[in-house]
């Protein structure tokens, strides 16, 4: 996208705007750090227990939040578990299984919301605390710009299990500010998006901010500093639909349901 806009889609001079999305549970409806699990354990990758133990911290993930602490020993424990690994075989068990592993869990609201930034010609960048490897397959068929994404230290084309970047809490609101600056983002007319408190940095980078699925800290956050809240609810397979949208209709449609959305969210906080 060469051409500068406004927030209307109309021409500009130098400035640009862009739309940055939190991945896990923003997007998808699960943790695309061990969303692979089945097909890494089928190619060698992962023995039983360690797909179990490595299941048991996502459920702590999904169901309880992710604070600091559980997105802490959730790294720690990928990290230790990818120690060996071939970078080149898990690129291609990732390509090769992207469609059953990723597919059905895809956000509905979060592809629609995505086309939207498009037709206004702003970029969307995925910004994720899980690898490269596994980000960036996922940002290209969501037909995502750039990616921002954690990048695991490599030896002789294998994972050493350290970590030269870490996509996570201010990190990844300096790495915005760092490709802002290299594409000519203006970031108080940009919008980000994530469910979670630790993203309270990068969410705090834009001008137009939203809680998605939001997280108790995060909606409390977002309550005190006049962010916009979001429910997403509907998991869907990603190709099929990305072949569907793309029509007038379609905007109006995705008009309608974010209104809606925000009207329920309005009457839930009434209510509690």
């Amino acid at each position: 996208m060469d051409e500068d806009r406004t927030q209307h889609g109309a021409p500009t001079r130098g400035l640009r705007e862009a739309a940055f999305f939190d991945l896990d549970k923003t997007i998808i409806a699960t943790s695309s750090a061990t969303a692979f699990s089945r097909p890494f354990l089928a190619q060698g990758l992962l023995t039983r227990r360690s797909v179990v133990r490595t299941a048991y911290v996502q459920l702590q993930y999904l169901l309880g939040g992710a604070d600091e602490g559980q997105t802490e020993r959730l790294r720690a424990q990928l990290s230790r578990m990818v120690v060996g690994w071939d970078v080149a075989q898990v690129s291609s068990i990732v390509a090769e299984t992207l469609h059953e592993s990723i597919d059905p869990k895809v956000y509905a609201e979060a592809v629609a919301l995505i086309e939207e930034h498009h037709r206004a010609g702003r970029d969307v960048v995925v910004v994720s605390a899980s690898g490269a490897e596994v980000v960036e397959p996922i940002a290209e068929a969501l037909g995502a710009d750039h990616v921002i994404a954690t990048r695991m230290a490599v030896l002789d084309g294998r994972y050493t299990g350290e970590i030269d970047f870490y996509a996570y809490g201010e990190n990844k609101a300096s790495a915005i500010r760092e490709l802002a600056e290299a594409r000519g983002y203006d970031l108080a007319a940009s919008y980000a998006y994530s469910d979670s408190i630790t993203d309270a940095p990068m969410l705090g980078t834009v001008g137009h901010a939203f809680a998605v699925n939001p997280d108790r800290a995060l909606r409390r956050l977002a309550v005190e500093r006049g962010w916009g809240a979001l429910l997403f609810v509907r998991p869907v397979p990603l190709f099929p639909r990305r072949a569907r949208i793309a029509t007038a209709g379609a905007a109006a449609v995705v008009a309608v349901g974010l209104a809606v959305t925000w009207i329920a969210v309005r009457r839930h906080r009434q209510r509690t």
